[in-house]
């Protein structure tokens, strides 16, 4: 008789499931941060939100004292969908942001949301914190997020992975959507990581 062994399963971003949620990718913001990973996170985040309209996910976006940082990138800025309007904030943590979370409940039964932006280790961590208190699964593209310092990046992506949030890669969110090569969606997303 075979033996069973119970291992943890890997949850995977289910189409259905899933919101997008763009933090503080802001101009003035992105000035600080270093060029050549700042080029390939701009690039990750909007081929998700590429990816998000294509297949019927919602994107949020939020904005940190925009006064001081400037607008949302405007390659971002321009890729969001049609009327989106970014959560104004001051609090680091968007779950503090007035308007915050009745944004993320307009879908309550989209319980997982990918959460991309600036900065990691400050804004990104301290609303996944509040995310995960609220009882969302939340996962992290690694190359879709960014700090000032490289260095406090790779620190909180590792606290995040013991405090089981899903740290994963752009690609892997796209394919994870699109499920099955026969998806009626699947050449216009796949082209997005080619």
């Amino acid at each position: 008789m075979p033996v069973t062994v119970h291992q943890p399963q890997i949850p995977l971003c289910q189409r259905a499931a899933s919101q997008l949620l763009i933090i503080d990718a802001q101009e003035r913001l992105a000035a600080a941060m270093p060029p050549d990973e700042l080029d390939l996170v701009v690039g990750n985040i909007n081929r998700l939100i590429t990816a998000a309209k294509t297949l019927g996910v919602p994107v949020i976006a939020t904005q940190q004292y925009s006064k001081g940082l400037g607008p949302i990138i405007e390659t971002i800025r321009d890729n969001l969908p049609d009327a989106h309007e970014p959560t104004e904030k001051t609090a680091f943590s968007c779950c503090t942001a007035p308007g915050f979370e009745r944004n993320i409940s307009l879908h309550p039964e989209r319980r997982q949301l990918v959460v991309v932006g600036m900065e990691a280790h400050i804004c990104i961590v301290q609303t996944i914190s509040g995310l995960q208190r609220w009882g969302y699964q939340v996962f992290v593209p690694a190359d879709a997020v960014v700090s000032r310092n490289p260095q406090h990046k790779e620190c909180v992506l590792e606290r995040m992975r013991h405090c089981g949030v899903q740290v994963v890669c752009t690609e892997s969110v796209g394919f994870e959507w699109i499920g099955d090569s026969s998806d009626a969606q699947f050449r216009t997303v796949s082209s997005l990581f080619k």
